[in-house]
C-alpha cells in the first residue's frame, strides 16, 4: 500500500492534466490578423491571466513531484518507474507550455507597441496631408506679386 498513490495525488493529477490540456488548446488558437488595439488587449489580458493559473497550478505539480520522489523511495523499481515518467511527461508539457505563454505575451507586446506607433505615424501623417490640401486649395498670388510669390516658395 505504501506504493500506491494517495487519493489527493490522483485529484491533483487529473486537475494538472485537465488544466494543461486546456491551456495548450487556448495557446493552439490560430493568431489571426487583428487590426484593433482593444482586441489586442483582450487577448493580452487572457494570456496573463493564464500565466496567473499557471502559477496557482504550480503548487499542485510540486505536490505531484514530491509525491513521486516519496511513492518511489517505498514502490518496487516498476512502480516506481512508471510514475516517475508519468511526472517526467507532464513537467515537460507545463515547461514548454510555460515557455509557449511567456513567448506569445512578449510577441503580443511587442506587436502592440508596433500597432501604436503606426496608429501614431498615421495621425501624424494625416494631420500633414490635411494641412497640405489646405495650403494647395489656398488662391496663388498675382504674377507681379514678387513677395507674395517668395512667400509661398518658402512654405512650399
Amino acid at each position: 500500500f505504501d506504493s500506491l498513490p494517495p487519493v489527493h495525488y490522483k485529484e491533483t493529477m487529473s486537475t494538472i492534466l485537465v488544466w494543461i490540456q486546456q491551456s495548450e488548446a487556448k495557446l493552439s488558437m490560430p493568431q489571426v490578423a487583428v487590426a484593433e488595439y482593444e482586441i489586442m488587449e483582450q487577448r493580452l489580458r487572457e494570456l496573463k491571466a493564464l500565466q496567473s493559473s499557471l502559477q496557482e497550478q504550480q503548487k499542485g505539480l510540486n505536490y505531484l513531484s514530491t509525491t513521486v520522489e516519496d511513492m518511489s523511495r517505498k514502490a518496487p523499481a516498476e512502480v516506481s518507474q512508471r510514475y516517475r515518467t508519468e511526472i517526467e511527461v507532464i513537467l515537460g508539457r507545463w515547461k514548454k507550455l510555460s515557455a509557449q505563454l511567456v513567448e506569445h505575451c512578449q510577441k503580443l507586446e511587442e506587436l502592440m507597441t508596433k500597432f501604436q506607433r503606426f496608429q501614431n505615424d498615421t495621425k501624424t501623417l494625416k494631420k500633414w496631408m490635411a494641412e497640405v490640401d489646405v495650403f494647395l486649395k489656398e488662391e496663388w498670388p498675382a504674377l507681379g506679386d514678387s513677395e507674395a510669390l517668395e512667400k509661398q516658395l518658402e512654405q512650399c
